[in-house]
């Protein structure tokens, strides 16, 4: 399935800006032998989280036979939070003719397609492609974008129902959700079928927008202000990258939180539902792989996950005083004791 990458070394040398680019390349690229591709993500390429998705990227890359620095080279990007750096940032690596463009989200991805038509542009955590107007369908892409879906907006009114099941006497939700996660279209139905949700589960829910992570410590205090009762976290990486502080924030205003990744969840969140994102980011290694031995973009399908994983932190529910029913436990992928 993978393939490998570059040297932490190397890319922590970057920063500033948030540009790091790899210090070797130019020497380590033999024309014609050694492909070039570009990664731009958002978050701080020196933070644990990016960390993480970066070697999981990598063991993608080393399982295809990939060696950074040998048989291919990697050019970095990282906008450090902040996804109005996006565009500048595709349109650098297009000035660089990289082969090929691996973007980590949605953002990215939008910036990319703006910046080259040409250039082929892998994405690896999608959350609506279509809807965001990234590929034309899921079987066609039809442009220069392929990669992986992780169905997140569509998951999130399944999130509530497993959320009111875990707590059937909560009536108050907060949502914390991020305007800039998706296009206007895809948000807006991703809301408008969570409150439709809401309603059919007697739920009454408050929408809690952040646009970066300065704003999470206000929205816990509107949250608690508002009297919420347990939160749901919608997807989005920015938010999937600041899970640390969000778990934190929860455990310290004591809400009971839904996730949609396990990773919140092993580190204190209550329960989360949802495709292992590390799983979809090492497998993007496989279009890279694809891509570079001359297959087009338009002609791979988009990957959608076939495995859900249901995970509940026993120790959590303890810690906040909650006994999750019986019958939701026995359905539980994993139960963190």
């Amino acid at each position: 399935r993978g393939y490998s990458v570059i040297s932490r070394r190397t890319f922590l040398a970057g920063t500033g800006a948030g540009l790091l680019a790899a210090p070797l390349a130019a020497e380590a690229q033999q024309p014609g032998s050694v492909a070039r591709i570009g990664y731009l993500v958002t978050s701080p390429l020196e933070s644990p989280e990016a960390r993480a998705a970066l070697e999981a990227f990598r063991q993608g890359l080393r399982e295809r036979g990939y060696v950074e620095g040998q048989n291919i080279v990697i050019e970095y990007r990282a906008a450090n939070g902040k996804i109005e750096r996006l565009p500048g940032l595709a349109t650098e690596l297009v000035r660089l003719k990289v082969d090929l463009i691996v973007a980590g989200n949605t953002p990215g991805a939008r910036a990319a397609q703006q910046a080259t038509t040409t250039i082929p542009i892998v994405a690896e955590v999608l959350g609506d492609p279509v809807g965001d107007g990234l590929v034309a369908s899921l079987a066609r892409p039809g442009g220069n974008i392929t990669g992986l879906t992780f169905l997140g907006p569509e998951l999130v009114p399944k999130r509530l129902g497993l959320l009111k099941e875990a707590l059937p006497k909560v009536t108050r939700v907060a949502a914390l959700w991020h305007p800039g996660a998706f296009g206007e279209r895809t948000n807006q139905v991703m809301l408008k079928e969570t409150e439709g949700a809401a309603r059919a589960l007697g739920v009454q829910l408050q929408l809690v927008g952040v646009r970066g992570p300065d704003e999470l410590d206000r929205a816990f205090s509107t949250m608690t202000r508002e009297r919420a009762e347990a939160l749901v976290v919608f997807p989005s990486t920015m938010l999937f990258n600041e899970r640390r502080r969000i778990v934190a924030l929860a455990a310290k205003h004591r809400l009971p939180s839904m996730f949609n990744n396990r990773e919140s969840v092993e580190l204190g969140g209550l329960i989360s539902y949802g495709a292992s994102l590390t799983d979809l980011i090492r497998r993007s290694a496989t279009y890279v792989d694809k891509i570079l031995k001359g297959a087009k973009p338009t002609d791979l399908p988009v990957e959608q996950p076939t495995k859900f994983e249901l995970v509940i932190n026993l120790k959590t529910a303890k810690a906040l005083g909650l006994t999750i029913p019986p019958a939701l436990l026995a359905r539980a992928d994993e139960v963190i004791q």
